[in-house]
């Protein structure tokens, strides 16, 4: 049986992410456009024929519906049938939203299979958290509950009297803060980048400290040896010949330090999407020489208060605005990914402030 899948954590409560499962409208906007099957009631038709795996339209049927957690789908897919299954599991931070794909009949070839999943990664992990931060705005978010992140303002019906004209007035206030609020988040988009720039001129002073010192301190005990053996021929070179004999016994005692130095590791770090009140980030490290390098440390930078949560490819703490992440020794040529997600309370805020690994900066920031 073969089976693929993705996953991603969502900051938003799980009836609003069933409701952008099963919404037609909804789901046209971050997956794909889904029609009803004429003449075959309770059936559906997505339009997968141009999304990467997939070979033509897929029809579906639920055959197993509980909301707002699992939803189960029989596709037929050409010559193939499979069975896809969501589930949406709550978090202490909004939940996250698991899709499994089994076959059942027929056969992917491999090239088709990653197509296919990876299709699932980047609807699940750009478009959806892009929509639900859409929709979550569109309900004008003016009482924060323990749903989540956001949660749907009730409805108020207006009949006649003197309370009725106190609730017209309240909707009228609510939506004027919801304009208010959508005009800062849009003043914040269009401002340039000197707020940043500017706080950015400390960093290098405050980053060595928070990275952890052994990296820098490690380096130039390592080079000072390699300086010494230079001063000591011209010193021994002029009594004898005989008094040369010493120094290559000293010469390949500290020529294994400069010869077998750890190379340089570099960094690049790339915003992968971004969210109302956040974003997930991704930074690459690697090995770029040719012998094994040694224990890395990349530090992340914020200009405001952000938080960082579900890191993977990494050992990480915060404190502050300042996130240290640390790995372990990657071999010559060897590469290591570590994905995390930022809450941050500024709207639409698109990346940290700084980047840097072993003091230098990261590419792509």
């Amino acid at each position: 049986m073969i089976e693929i899948g993705a996953q991603v954590d969502l900051f938003h409560p799980a009836d609003r992410v069933w409701h952008a499962l099963t919404d037609r409208e909804l789901l046209g906007r971050w997956f794909t456009d889904v029609e009803s099957v004429p003449d075959a009631p309770g059936r559906l038709r997505f339009a997968t024929a141009d999304l990467p795996g997939f070979d033509a339209a897929v029809e579906t049927e639920v055959i197993e519906h509980r909301a707002p957690e699992l939803i189960t789908l029989r596709c037929q897919e050409a010559d193939r049938r499979s069975r896809l299954t969501c589930t949406v599991k709550a978090t202490a931070e909004g939940c996250r939203l698991s899709i499994r794909e089994t076959l059942e009949y027929g056969e992917w070839a491999p090239p088709q299979r990653d197509g296919r999943e990876q299709a699932y990664e980047q609807a699940l992990n750009n478009r959806l958290p892009a929509i639900l931060d859409w929709f979550a705005f569109q309900q004008v978010d003016l009482r924060r509950g323990d749903a989540g992140m956001t949660t749907e303002l009730p409805v108020v019906e207006l009949p006649g009297g003197t309370r009725p004209r106190r609730a017209t007035w309240a909707v009228l206030g609510a939506a004027g803060i919801g304009m208010l609020l959508a005009g800062g988040a849009a003043v914040w988009a269009l401002q340039p980048d000197q707020p940043r720039q500017a706080t950015a001129q400390p960093t290098p002073t405050h980053t060595p400290s928070a990275s952890g010192a052994a990296s820098p301190t490690t380096r130039p005990a390592a080079a000072e040896p390699a300086a010494r053996p230079s001063r000591t021929p011209s010193a021994t070179a002029s009594p004898s010949r005989s008094a040369v004999a010493p120094p290559p016994s000293r010469t390949p005692s500290s020529a294994p330090p400069t010869s077998a130095a750890p190379p340089a590791m570099t960094a690049r770090y790339e915003t992968v999407s971004t969210r109302l009140l956040g974003y997930s980030g991704e930074v690459e490290v690697a090995n770029p020489g040719s012998a094994a390098g040694t224990e890395w440390t990349v530090v992340v930078t914020f200009s405001d208060d952000s938080e960082v949560t579900k890191v993977s490819g990494a050992e990480w703490r915060q404190e502050g605005r300042t996130v240290t992440f640390t790995g372990s020794p990657l071999a010559a040529g060897r590469s290591q990914r570590i994905k995390f997600d930022v809450r941050d309370s500024a709207p639409f805020a698109k990346g940290p402030e700084s980047c840097t690994i072993g003091g230098s900066p990261c590419e792509g920031l």
